[in-house]
């Protein structure tokens, strides 16, 4: 085909998808307009008022249709203001406006575009859907902690079989604020103050066994992620909860994983007091750079022998030779923070370094799903280049974000007892 072929071949695509649109407008026009359609409520109570004909546009995935419908209005008594309806809107599931397929779409593209723009950008390319971005952030910031609280809430995930090993795993990482969300906090920049607040992502997961080289195998799709500013107090129990939801309870074995941070070990003892403790190896070997740097100095040939060396260690359940030894020569040089830090990390983290005894149970030893979950569930989203955030909006947004990854997002829109589902249903 050529060029001028395959360019006519679209217009007549996109010519033929808006007529089908506006018939499908006029359409749903007409059945709103039915006066034999039943709407839940359409009647007057004791005591209303009822003023017909009343007009609103509803934008939906088709375009914009124009209804007209019955307002109810009850007269308030003394000083306490009257209360209004309209039924039909209420059946409809209108959203500002936006009929629920229409904020679906909205929604869903918010989370999950690069930004609210994008998200704009996107709708208009994919459906032809005029959208401005800050209509699309009011839909994110009015349904977010719905979708959250409905995802939280949502019926337990059964297993297809028995599930060998189940893992939960945490991580936090920070996201760039509003100057009024990190007033008078401390944080790492060269004037002792933030610019970002820690957002804590856990993410659950399993495994069936083990490939041919006895490494672990995740189950394909068995991940789900939980995000939350909340402290370490409120977010245990939300992580556990999902574990839950996802059969922990029905594990051979559980597994947590963590980069060594001392919050997570506090949410281990809380949360998953019965679960197996690891950290993640390649921190650890990061941790074994900065404790041979701190001892022989960076950057030197006997920092650089002692880190393999002590690598060696950790890969057989040696962690404590590894602390006999950097107490050793701790004792032949002056003592200072740094070093003593540095050691204090494997004597608290000792019992989670078994990596040999884990690696011959077919156990992760890293925690890499949780950190490129905080890459691509929260950087991707909320860490591009020149945004800022408040906590409310960026919580909406990952809460969504979360729903749409782990399958829970369109479960919330299927609410039985709309007028549209109804119908849906008789057609």
């Amino acid at each position: 085909m050529s060029q001028g072929g395959a360019c006519a071949g679209a217009w007549l695509d996109e010519g033929l998808r808006i007529a089908l649109h506006k018939d499908g407008c006029r359409l749903l026009e007409e059945l709103f307009a039915d006066p034999n359609l039943e709407i839940e409520g359409n009647e007057c109570r004791p005591g209303e008022k009822c003023h017909a004909n009343r007009i609103k546009g509803m934008e939906t995935v088709l375009g914009a249709v124009r209804l007209e419908r019955s307002y109810f209005y009850q007269p308030g008594a003394g000083k306490e203001e009257g209360q209004g309806r309209f039924p039909l809107d209420q059946a409809l599931g209108l959203i500002n406006g936006y009929s629920a397929s229409m904020s679906k779409l909205m929604c869903r593209a918010g989370a999950m575009a690069s930004g609210y723009e994008a998200a704009s950008a996107d709708l208009k390319a994919y459906a032809g859907l005029e959208v401005a971005g800050r209509q699309i952030q009011r839909m994110v910031n009015l349904k977010g902690e719905q979708i959250q609280n409905y995802a939280h809430q949502s019926p337990p995930v059964a297993p297809v079989k028995p599930v060998e090993v189940f893992y939960a795993s945490v991580d936090g990482t920070g996201v760039p604020m509003m100057a009024k969300e990190v007033e008078d906090r401390p944080g790492k920049q060269e004037d002792g103050s933030s610019n970002t607040r820690e957002v804590k992502l856990g993410c659950v997961f399993t495994q069936q066994g083990t490939d041919e080289a006895g490494l672990p195998l995740r189950d394909p799709d068995s991940t789900t992620y939980v995000s939350s500013f909340a402290q370490s107090k409120d977010f245990g129990p939300m992580i556990r909860a999902e574990a839950f939801r996802r059969g922990m309870a029905l594990a051979k074995v559980v597994v947590l994983l963590g980069d060594g941070a001392s919050w997570i070990w506090v949410i281990a003892r809380t949360c998953f007091s019965f679960a197996v403790q690891i950290v993640d190896f390649f921190h650890a070997c990061e941790h074994l750079t900065s404790l041979a740097e701190a001892l022989f100095g960076k950057g030197t040939e006997q920092a650089k022998d002692y880190q393999y060396r002590w690598r060696a260690y950790l890969e057989v359940d040696q962690v404590g030779a590894v602390i006999v030894e950097a107490k050793e020569w701790l004792s032949q040089s002056a003592e200072n923070k740094e070093t003593l830090k540095a050691i204090g990390y494997f004597e608290n983290n000792e019992s989670r370094m078994l990596y040999g005894t884990f690696r011959d149970k077919g156990y992760f030893i890293g925690s890499g799903v949780v950190e490129a979950g905080c890459k691509t569930v929260i950087g991707q989203r909320v860490k591009e280049s020149g945004m800022f955030w408040s906590v409310s909006g960026a919580e909406h947004v990952l809460g969504i974000r979360c729903a749409v990854m782990n399958g829970d997002f369109d479960g919330f829109w299927n609410t039985p007892g709309t007028l549209l589902t109804e119908l849906s249903k008789a057609a």
